[in-house]
């Protein structure tokens, strides 16, 4: 007899319907997590009823939410998190504070009570985690200033929720509200989250490496999903949420060597099971309430987008961050989180909300959620557009977090670096060396008053606006280098650079080789994608090691860099052929040696040493204080300092080297 399992039927339904509208969404250019919410409202219980198994599908929904704070977690990384320390404790209590009174002044004037409209306030001021960080994700938004916010306000409602489970007894009946049960629950989360530090430091790290030694690829997958699902148990046991605990076991496995292979393994689950998350969301909206209050609904939608964006906006404005950055990050936090529906059950069982309200709320909270993909694809355009008509005076944020410093003297033909990240750095210690002068400009309030502390002409700004490129004299700038991870920002400041000095020569850095041809649209004169740059840099590096002459191993790199990184992207090479000259020389080098002081070879002549003969190696030519001497005569005096270009055998070299050295 055949075993009859229902939730296999369901789930075959879900994943059927998905691809039907999915399929449609993706010809009409509309997110894939609408399609899903759309699926869940047709297939659920209030739609087509197709789904009957609607516990057991929350419960893999569950596992979607916990997966993809899990490589959220992996990608963020310890150091990330202390990073944005004060944006999770400041910003996120600002935004939970600021919403809850805003709505519970909102919701008094509707004569509802006051312990009744704390909790609504409760309610809205949670952000969806899961969609919010879907989105950002697929738009490549993550390690950006607004998505470096939104997360950590996210962190920050993930722990506050506890304290609001515990406040909806005490806000039902006063007279049972339990100090030492709150002082408890906050104790164990503080030694849950200090056990999972001490974890990352010290036993993960040696538990992956013992795994990996076995190279058994069951084995690290197994380990992977364990320490994830067993962070996540652990919070939950202590009263913390399930997306919390994951999002600390990601960010244990962050601090391993081996989570970019433990991010890759787990992206698969992520996505399917992220997928059954939207559909159980979808599945909550009843149409039929949407439709006997429109008005209720569709009005109670829009106020929580506005209230949440202004105390988001608000929040946001508190960290010393840019205009454009602040309207970003609070569109993105301005929808109703799915950690809403089960305060609001709870709410339900202590009688602070009626079924009626309840019903309202969940359709509110759907369709705030539903937007969300379109507010934050649109918010980039809007802010943008926002900035460039000006703001008054009140409203702007720029010069909040200058931290002092001097204006920068007027500069000419001089090189503009958006980023004092790594490449901002590397590339400012060049235009020193090359007595160049510049101007930085950092969004980062940290690097910024890094920056000064070393006497880099460092500003504070975001350089997306225009206002903050012509403080640092774009228009008569030679040269700008954009070197920035936001790649909505990156766009918008070579087009204003462009636009501002038509003759700048402009050099923009994309960590995705799809940004490349829209860069170059823009006004780009150079685009350096960093994925493929680091191939072409070993590639060079590999073929030097194989004696191929220089200038034919440059030619090649141009080859590739002219052909849009056509080789690189494709399995066939035959596009770009420098195999010209033989490569299989693997007897002898060139190498450079450097007299050093007091050297058996410091101040003798090339005669007196006899190279060639006492050690078989020729000298090629001689760089002296930033002279090369080609072909030198026998009478020529060496000196400490000079460098001496060779070729020979390794061991004949190493004979060199020693005369050289002691």
């Amino acid at each position: 007899m055949a075993m009859h399992i229902p939730l296999l039927a369901d789930i075959t339904i879900i994943f059927a319907v998905s691809i039907g509208v999915l399929f449609l969404f993706h010809r009409l250019g509309i997110p894939s997590i609408v399609g899903f919410l759309l699926t869940g409202i047709l297939a659920g219980p209030h739609g087509f009823g197709l789904v009957a198994a609607d516990k057991e599908v929350e419960i893999l929904a569950e596992i979607g939410v916990i997966l993809l704070l899990f490589t959220i977690g992996i990608e963020f990384s310890l150091k990330g998190l202390w990073r944005v320390k004060r944006a999770v404790l400041l910003g996120g209590a600002l935004q939970v504070g600021i919403t809850i009174a805003l709505i519970t002044v909102a919701a008094t004037f509707f004569e509802v009570s006051l312990n009744q409209a704390l909790f609504l306030g409760f309610l809205v001021a949670l952000s969806s985690t899961a969609i919010v960080l879907k989105a950002l994700q697929d738009r490549s938004e993550i390690d950006t200033p607004q998505g470096r916010t939104i997360l950590a306000i996210l962190i920050f409602q993930d722990i506050i929720i506890v304290l609001m489970m515990l406040a909806v007894p005490i806000l039902a009946n006063p007279s049972e509200a339990d100090p030492v049960e709150i002082g408890l629950l906050l104790g164990k989360g503080t030694g849950v989250v200090t056990l999972v530090l001490l974890g990352a430091r010290y036993v993960v790290p040696k538990l992956l490496n013992a795994v990996v030694y076995t190279r058994s690829r069951e084995l690290f997958l197994l380990t992977v999903v364990l320490l994830c699902f067993a962070t996540a148990w652990l919070t939950s046991q202590v009263g913390l949420s399930l997306a919390l605990g994951a999002f600390l076991a990601g960010l244990v496995i962050s601090e391993s060597e081996y989570s970019h292979q433990a991010f890759s393994i787990i992206i698969p689950f992520r996505d399917t099971f992220t997928s059954l998350f939207f559909v159980s969301v979808g599945m909550l909206l009843n149409p039929e309430l949407l439709l006997s209050h429109p008005l209720p609904i569709i009005g109670g939608t829009l106020a929580v987008f506005f209230l949440k964006f202004i105390a988001a906006s608000t929040a946001s404005g508190t960290l010393g961050l840019s205009t454009r950055v602040v309207l970003l990050s609070g569109l993105g936090l301005s929808q109703i989180g799915e950690f809403s529906f089960i305060l609001s059950k709870v709410g339900m069982d202590y009688q602070l909300i009626s079924t009626e309200i309840y019903g309202i709320f969940i359709a509110i909270s759907v369709l705030s959620m539903a937007a969300t993909p379109f507010v934050i694809n649109a918010a980039p355009g809007l802010v943008d557009t926002i900035v460039r008509r000006g703001l008054p005076s009140w409203l702007r944020f720029e010069g909040r977090g200058k931290e002092g410093g001097e204006e920068l003297p007027p500069l000419q033909n001089h090189i503009v670096i958006i980023g004092y990240g790594l490449n901002g750095s590397n590339v400012a210690r060049a235009a020193r060396l090359a007595e160049a002068e510049y101007a930085i400009v950092e969004l980062n309030r940290e690097l910024v008053r890094t920056g000064r502390e070393a006497g880099e002409p460092i500003h504070f700004g975001d350089a997306a606006q225009e206002g903050v490129l012509q403080r640092v004299g774009i228009e008569r700038a030679r040269v700008a280098v954009v070197v920035i991870s936001d790649p909505i920002a990156t766009r918008s400041i070579v087009a204003s650079a462009r636009q501002m000095n038509p003759s700048i020569h402009i050099i923009a850095r994309t960590r995705f080789l799809k940004e490349v041809e829209e860069l170059f649209h823009l006004g780009a004169n150079e685009v350096i994608p960093e994925e493929y740059e680091t191939s072409i840099e070993i590639f060079a590096r590999v073929l030097a090691c194989y004696q191929l002459p220089k200038n034919e191993i440059e030619e090649f790199i141009a080859n590739v860099r002219a052909e849009g990184y056509e080789m690189l992207r494709s399995s066939s090479a035959s596009s770009t052929n420098i195999l010209t000259a033989p490569l299989d020389l693997p007897d002898v080098e060139i190498e450079s040696i450097r007299i050093v002081e007091g050297s058996d070879a410091d101040g003798k002549t090339l005669a007196e040493l006899d190279l060639r003969k006492k050690f078989g190696a020729t000298l090629l030519a001689i760089r002296r204080e930033g002279e090369m001497l080609s072909n030198p005569s026998a009478e020529t005096l060496l000196m400490r300092g000079d460098l001496l270009i060779l070729f020979g055998s390794p061991s004949e070299l190493r004979g060199v080297y020693a005369l050289c050295s002691r």
